[in-house]
């Protein structure tokens, strides 16, 4: 049984993030990769969109009053494109987001961001633009992004969602983190270690 624990769904208010195609660099700006921890990446989301060269704001929808303390981030087509910095979806989830929906991810911004335990979650065209329309009209509209039902609920809406089904059960089982996951089966990895000889006296050490 995995320590980690079930994601079955993620409740709160919702930002909309407008535009498609939108990279890695622009959710988290190269330079501020030379972290040592993940820890304060937050403050940097989407740093350049959000402010001039002299700090002030550009008014960037992330900083709309009504935006402060949102946990579901909306956003367009191909999400998270680009290079393949794990930065992008740890930055997006030290800002507070606990789940992100879009029109579709990039492969490996998906990959990172359900390690995360962060539901990155799919809705059609059409869906996806009326969900976006009601968050703008209502930001204090709670949203629902439903992981083990498949669905985004916004007031009295319900929009059917999509997850690949690998992401979908870890998520439900809570084994979202492959070193979750290692770390659980550490007394099989030792007794395999023994079996296999690869270590002398057999202590692990």
């Amino acid at each position: 049984m995995s320590a980690l624990p079930p994601i079955a769904e993620v409740r709160g208010r919702a930002v909309v993030v407008p535009g498609d195609d939108i990279d890695t660099d622009r959710i988290i700006p190269a330079r501020f990769l030379k972290c040592v921890t993940f820890d304060d990446l937050g403050p940097a989301l989407f740093y350049d969109e959000r402010f001039e060269a002299d700090g002030t704001s550009k008014g960037h929808p992330l900083d709309a009053p009504e935006a402060q303390g949102a946990t579901v981030l909306i956003s367009g087509v191909n999400f998270g494109s680009g290079s393949s910095r794990e930065h992008a979806p740890q930055s997006i989830h030290k800002a507070g987001f606990r789940a992100v929906v879009a029109g579709s991810f990039a492969e490996i911004f998906f990959g990172n961001a359900t390690t995360l335990g962060m539901p990155c979650v799919t809705l059609d065209p059409d869906d996806l633009a009326v969900l976006q329309r009601v968050v703008r009209d209502a930001p204090d509209t709670e949203v629902t992004v439903d992981v083990a039902n498949r669905e985004v609920r916004a007031g009295e809406r319900v929009f059917p969602a999509a997850i690949p089904d690998g992401a979908h059960g870890a998520l439900l089982e809570g084994r979202w983190d492959p070193l979750g996951d290692l770390l659980d089966a550490a007394d099989d990895v030792d007794r395999l270690a023994r079996d296999l000889g690869y270590l002398p006296d057999g202590s692990g050490a």
